[in-house]
């Protein structure tokens, strides 16, 4: 599954959801995890209301479960849920993104949560709708 961080220097979870001008995105498994890109947005994102600035990233993050941010506002964390990813809010600006990685991997070999489970089953049912899309394609051709 992929996770993603809003970081300033990609190394804590220390950006404001909709301040953020980078988000790393790694891959998580039960094995380990990768980092796989940075999405990087432009323009000024600290205007407050501005909901416009969001979109760029809620589609840039349509296939990542978890989001894990510093601060995010209550439409952001709303709109991103419709979206089926989990927002997460880091205990504090200092937590490091490789600590919350081998804890989240450490946690998928056990017994998950039961919101990570639910983020997990909605993770797979995605899958499941883009390999059914596939095929549809595929029939079509």
């Amino acid at each position: 599954m992929k996770i993603a961080f809003a970081t300033d220097d990609q190394v804590h979870i220390n950006a404001h959801f909709g301040w953020a001008k980078k988000i790393d995105v790694y891959d998580v498994t039960t094995e380990g995890y990768q980092f796989l890109y940075t999405l990087r947005f432009d323009g000024d994102l600290k205007e407050d209301g501005n909901e416009d600035k969001l979109l760029p990233k809620l589609e840039a993050l349509h296939d990542c479960t978890i989001i894990y941010v510093s601060a995010i506002g209550g439409s952001a964390a709303a709109r991103l849920i419709h979206k089926q990813i989990t927002p997460i809010k880091a205990q504090s600006e200092s937590d490091e993104i490789a600590d919350v990685l081998t804890k989240l991997v450490q946690t998928l070999k056990g017994n998950p949560p039961p919101w990570l489970r639910k983020a997990l089953q909605k993770n797979a049912a995605r899958l499941d709708d883009l390999d059914t899309a596939d095929t549809q394609e595929e029939a079509l051709v």
